[in-house]
């Protein structure tokens, strides 16, 4: 079904189930799912959709937003990056005396690296006491994909990029890592734990869903 929302024609799939309620998901690539009580009118579904039409269209761009990626990021003097959260100069990060471009870049990356490296060491002593558990190794990597892992010879792996992120932010991070050594799989005693130390940690996964993207060299 195609419909109009503010000059904008969005097309949303229809699904007809027994149930009770009409609701609507919009995925990750911004595929709109309405599902709807059998008896349910074209017109009813329309109206719904129109109700919800701000809502959607915000979602959608936000979704646009995402796929179109990071904006390149400018390594001249007035450039800035984030660091614990809170954005600066490129000159207030690292000593940019005599670089250029990609030396620049890699410089600032050295610096990351090992502002993570020394967070994750004080930071994960804290909660790896709480949670009586020892990790064997601990590994500052550059990934794309992935914030932290942890293998079942208790290895865990940190993103470089999580110097980025506000601190309680790498706290859930090194918090996720560590219940993994009890728990490896995400089921329900897995979230208990971690709800257990930090019982706000949705807010923690949203923010990483929000500005992830923007936590890029």
């Amino acid at each position: 079904m195609k419909i109009e929302l503010e000059n904008e024609t969005i097309e949303c799939h229809i699904q007809f189930a027994k149930r009770k309620k009409l609701s609507l998901h919009i995925d990750t690539n911004g595929f709109i799912t309405v599902k709807a009580p059998r008896d349910t009118s074209e017109e009813a579904i329309r109206n719904a959709v129109i109700q919800q039409g701000t809502w959607i269209l915000e979602k959608l761009r936000n979704i646009r937003k995402v796929q179109e990626g990071p904006e390149p990021k400018s390594y001249q003097g007035e450039g800035k990056f984030l660091h614990l959260g809170k954005e600066y100069y490129l000159h207030e990060l690292i000593d940019t005396s005599g670089l250029e471009g990609e030396d620049l870049q890699k410089a600032l990356k050295k610096f990351y690296i090992s502002s993570c490296k020394k967070l994750i060491g004080e930071r994960i002593k804290i909660y790896q006491q709480q949670l009586k558990v020892k990790p064997k190794v601990i590994e500052i990597i550059d990934s794309k994909v992935k914030w932290g892992s942890c293998s079942s010879d208790k290895k865990l792996c940190f993103n470089y990029r999580l110097a980025m992120a506000p601190i309680d932010v790498i706290d859930y991070v090194i918090i996720h890592e560590l219940c993994h050594l009890h728990h490896m799989n995400h089921d329900r005693s897995f979230w208990r734990r971690v709800g257990s130390i930090m019982p706000d940690y949705k807010e923690k996964e949203l923010y990483l869903a929000r500005y992830g993207q923007s936590m890029t060299l």
